[in-house]
C-alpha cells in the first residue's frame, strides 16, 4: 500500500459510561482526519480500562468493552473485522455463597513479527462501547488510542473506506 505518515504519533483518550446499568452504550471518537487529502489513521495500540463488575452473592457479572472502526448496534468481539480491541472483566459467582471469582480476558499472545501498525482507520473517526451485565450500577470504559496521521495515495484511500464500510 502506499502510505506515508505525516505525523508523530499521538495519543487520543476517551470515557465513556453506560446510560443505564447493563444497556449497550456507544459513543463516537472524532479524529478530524483530512479526507479531502485522503489522511487516515495508524493505530499503533490501544489501552482499554473497565470500571469491574460488581460482586454479587451467587451471580455472574460482568463489563464489556470495545474499540471499533466502525458504528456497532450490539457488542462485538474480535471475530468482528472492524473491532480493533475487545476488553472483558466478569466475576463468575453462580454457585458460590460469596462474591465469587473474578477473571479478565486479555490477549495472551501477540504477533512476534515486525508490525508497523495493528490496524488502519480510514473513516473520520472511530466508535467505542461499554455494555455490564447483571450490574447494580452503570458501569465505564476508559482508554486511549496510539496513532499517528498517514497520507494514502487515492486508489489505497479508496478501497480502505470501502472496505471499513462495507464490512460494518
Amino acid at each position: 500500500m502506499s502510505l506515508k505518515v505525516t505525523s508523530d504519533p499521538l495519543a487520543v483518550s476517551f470515557s465513556l459510561v453506560e446510560s443505564a446499568a447493563n444497556t449497550y452504550t456507544t459513543a463516537e471518537i472524532g479524529l478530524q482526519l483530512d479526507v479531502l487529502n485522503n489522511e487516515v489513521a495508524l493505530v499503533y495500540a490501544i489501552d482499554l480500562d473497565l470500571e469491574e463488575p460488581d460482586a454479587v452473592a451467587a451471580g455472574n457479572t460482568r463489563v464489556t468493552g470495545n474499540i471499533s472502526t466502525t458504528l456497532q448496534t450490539s457488542m462485538k468481539g474480535l471475530e468482528t473485522s472492524n473491532v480493533l480491541a475487545q476488553a472483558r472483566d466478569s466475576i463468575r459467582g453462580a454457585g458460590f455463597v460469596d462474591s465469587g471469582v473474578g477473571f479478565s480476558r486479555g490477549a495472551t499472545t501477540s504477533y512476534t513479527g515486525d508490525v508497523p501498525y495493528i490496524g488502519i482507520i480510514s473513516t473520520n473517526n472511530f466508535h467505542i462501547a461499554v455494555q455490564g451485565t447483571n450490574n447494580a450500577t452503570a458501569k465505564s470504559l476508559s482508554g486511549r488510542v496510539w496513532l499517528a496521521r498517514a497520507r494514502a495515495d487515492a486508489s489505497t484511500y479508496a478501497a480502505l473506506v470501502q472496505s471499513e464500510v462495507l464490512s460494518a
